[in-house]
């Protein structure tokens, strides 16, 4: 009845609870994996315009460095799946409902980006390739590497998010690596770019132009 409360306790990604929202009931809705949780955020927004901490709560997302570094000991795919949902990239190689994941053929890209640029007269998709590190060892051959990755792949930007600080090498490798010229709007976009969880933590986000079918338009 309208004013009930509706438990779903494997709601993957998140029919039940916005059937829920829809038809006047409360709700409650599990699931196991950062990649539903991130899923069903993004159907909430752009069904109903809710917000989390606004209008509904979320538990057990990491909302701190110290956070961060627990899921990333805990489970590397989590940590993977929840950094790729703090700039809504859409994951490679993962499920909702699923607890663990695989790297895309592409050798190391955790994630993408797409958005549409407009060349000689038509619409062509470009991409940004993401690439989650949540231990310490993160040195300037992983930059050299997703700079090898965005060439190979035709993409246009690569970004790396890393849980720790990236090392003085790292940044020059990234400035090394030139810009990206978007033709519609103008603009040089920094090819190679370097985040941390910190950063993202802190509301920072990819320099790009705007993004098209994110994965929060997946639901």
């Amino acid at each position: 009845n309208p004013g009930d409360v509706v438990l779903d306790p494997f709601c993957g990604c998140g029919t039940a609870v916005a059937a829920a929202q829809k038809l006047g009931r409360h709700w409650l809705g599990i699931d196991i994996t950062h990649l539903s949780v991130a899923l069903m955020k993004y159907r909430l927004r752009d069904m109903f315009n809710l917000e989390p901490k606004k209008d509904y709560e979320v538990v057990g997302e990491p909302e701190d460095l110290d956070g961060a570094r627990q899921l990333a000991n805990d489970d590397k795919y989590q940590f993977q799946w929840w950094a790729l949902s703090l700039i809504e990239a859409q994951p490679l190689g993962g499920q909702a409902g699923s607890k663990q994941g695989k790297k895309g053929a592409d050798g190391g890209i955790d994630g993408v980006i797409p958005f549409i640029e407009q060349e000689k007269g038509q619409r062509v998709r470009r991409e940004v390739l993401v690439q989650v590190k949540g231990g310490a060892n993160v040195q300037r051959a992983d930059i050299a590497n997703l700079t090898a990755a965005v060439a190979r792949e035709k993409a246009a930007i690569g970004v790396f998010i890393t849980l720790e600080a990236p090392t003085a090498p790292m940044r020059k490798e990234a400035a090394s690596a030139g810009f990206y010229l978007s033709p519609v709007w103008g603009k040089n976009y920094p090819r190679i770019q370097i985040l941390t969880i910190e950063d993202l933590l802190d509301g920072r986000q990819i320099d790009m132009p705007p993004a098209y079918g994110t994965f929060r338009q997946a639901g």
